[in-house]
């Protein structure tokens, strides 16, 4: 079997792959990335967050993403019975972008791929990693390429960056049950017919929209810059055994559920099936060796109701990367130190976000409609991304700050 070298091997060529490898290049490290299917390819995740622009610009990737025409996103929004709320992501409290985009993410992640190997990385499509074992110092692995032989690479670092799929996780038994409930969402591409004209829209951001009568359960709808929007809902799955055993139906019968939903989706044509996601809120036993790291989703998934998902996988990358180039100087990295903690300020910040949705002190916050202007300036930035930054009170103690607030709120509305 041949057998080939380099320094670093990248599983995965999505968000996180392409600009860890394109950082990685850049210091002159010598990187490889193995990704099992080819691109372009369908992936959820859809509407991105301002923070992860930093990346984009630290990984030469900015001048790519703006000249493709994705839809320009400056905030989100929310709707619950009636009660309309936004958050303008230029109005934050942590220095930075402000806008971003949202983007059909098989074109986005190709785009990358493409500025990653214009930058000199090899990307290999259709390569999948069919087993790891750790000899000595270095790593081997080996791989099916695309025409179903095998060979090998020894390598000094691995990097999984194969996000859903989740290589080394299950391949060395690192998975463990995440904290959170299991949740299931069902999707689809829509061609939306959105009356521009119509009240309370912004095609601008993403319109997460509570059901009336299940405050657990929501809708996002991620318009983009061809009259497409990415639809979905997502609930816990006992919620969805009402409904119609065809998810595409079944999405409809939910839409129609919601009314600001149902008025802006009158004209709305459904021409492509319904992909369902279940079970996908993950954690790991942990985040980095010696011999290897996991990036973004790979590690750690929430929930898509902030789209935290590309945000926490480039910032990863990004984090990932300085040690990596750090280890391969022959200097001494603790990996759960200068990597795993790091990155879990922010997978936290997002947690306490998540939970927060989904018991309602978040959405207390939200859909109160009498901000204090410096709070939800604190408030939009974390919404924008900026869940790393630790200058930010709603940040660094993030359970506290959030449960507070939204108790000061309810003691308003009665008056106490």
């Amino acid at each position: 079997m041949k057998t080939e070298s380099t320094q670093v091997v990248v599983v995965g060529a999505g968000p996180s792959g392409s600009t860890v490898s394109a950082l990685l290049k850049a210091q002159n490290v010598s990187v490889i990335v193995i990704e099992k299917a080819q691109f372009p390819r369908f992936s959820i995740g859809e509407s991105l967050l301002p923070a992860c622009m930093e990346v984009v610009e630290q990984a030469g990737m900015t001048q790519a993403v703006a000249q493709h025409g994705f839809q320009y996103k400056d905030g989100a929004a929310f709707r619950r019975n009636g009660v309309y709320s936004q958050f303008n992501f230029t109005e934050k409290f942590t220095s930075g972008p402000g806008t971003t985009y949202q983007v059909q993410r098989g074109s986005f992640d190709k785009v990358l791929a493409d500025s990653a190997v214009s930058q000199g990385v090899e990307i290999r499509y259709q390569h999948e990693l069919l087993e790891l074992e750790f000899v000595g110092q270095r790593s081997l692995l080996t791989v099916k390429g695309d025409d179903e032989s095998l060979y090998q690479i020894e390598a000094d670092f691995v990097l999984d960056a194969s996000g859903f799929g989740r290589v080394l996780p299950r391949m060395l038994e690192l998975e463990e049950p995440s904290c959170l409930p299991p949740r299931k969402a069902i999707f689809t591409h829509i061609v939306d017919n959105i009356d521009e004209k119509k009240s309370e829209y912004d095609r601008n951001k993403i319109l997460i929209s509570v059901h009336p009568d299940n405050q657990d359960v929501w809708y996002w709808l991620i318009p983009f810059s061809n009259g497409i929007c990415s639809f979905g809902v997502v609930g816990e799955p006992a919620f969805f055994e009402n409904y119609s055993l065809d998810n595409l139906e079944a999405l409809k019968q939910i839409a129609n559920e919601e009314p600001g939903l149902a008025d802006l989706l009158a004209q709305a044509e459904y021409p492509n099936p319904a992909g369902e996601l279940g079970g996908y809120s993950a954690n790991v036993k942990h985040l980095a060796t010696p011999h290897y790291a996991l990036l973004g989703n790979a590690g750690e998934f929430l929930d898509p109701v902030f789209s935290s998902g590309v945000t926490i996988a480039m910032k990863s990358a990004q984090i990932a990367a300085e040690c990596v180039v750090k280890q391969l100087k022959g200097d001494s990295v603790n990996w759960e130190k200068e990597y795993a903690q790091p990155l879990m300020v922010g997978v936290n910040t997002f947690r306490t976000y998540v939970e927060g949705w989904y018991n309602g002190t978040l959405q207390e916050v939200i859909f109160h409609q009498d901000p204090n202007p410096r709070i939800k300036a604190m408030i939009s930035s974390i919404l924008a991304g900026y869940a790393w930054d630790t200058n930010n009170p709603y940040v660094k103690n993030s359970q506290q700050r959030l449960d507070t607030l939204a108790e000061v709120i309810r003691q308003s509305k009665s008056g106490n």
